[in-house]
């Protein structure tokens, strides 16, 4: 069913989903989101470790990590799997539940990455 506002605008859609609110468009084939370039850095991965916002939780952090979206959240459940715990990427950023530092910053020098332990 679909409706529509006095505006004109799409009030509610149960055709392609969740849609994105710039092009209107579902999430999949959104045009808007495709035409974003992946974040420039100076090719140096940062990995810490932050406790801030999670309830004391440590989150081990790692920051830089060129490519596009779906090279990051390969990466992201390669380093995962790697440590035995959970995650999430989040626009461009990998966070790994726990403090893995050394463990992640070992895997990706053996990537061939430029690895810098960031913080303290």
């Amino acid at each position: 069913m679909r409706k529509t506002s006095a505006a004109g605008g799409l009030v509610y859609s149960t055709e392609g989903g969740r849609m994105c609110p710039a092009c209107r468009q579902p999430l999949a084939a959104c045009s808007c989101r495709a035409q974003t370039p992946a974040p420039a850095g100076d090719g140096v991965v940062r990995v810490s470790r932050e406790t801030k916002g999670r309830g004391g939780k440590a989150v081990t952090v790692i920051r830089g990590v060129t490519g596009d979206a779906a090279a990051v959240a390969a990466l992201g459940k390669q380093l995962r799997t790697a440590c035995g715990c959970g995650g999430t990427v989040k626009d461009g950023v990998i966070e790994v539940q726990g403090d893995h530092c050394d463990r992640i910053v070992a895997i990706l020098q053996q990537a061939g990455l430029t690895v810098k332990r960031a913080g303290g």
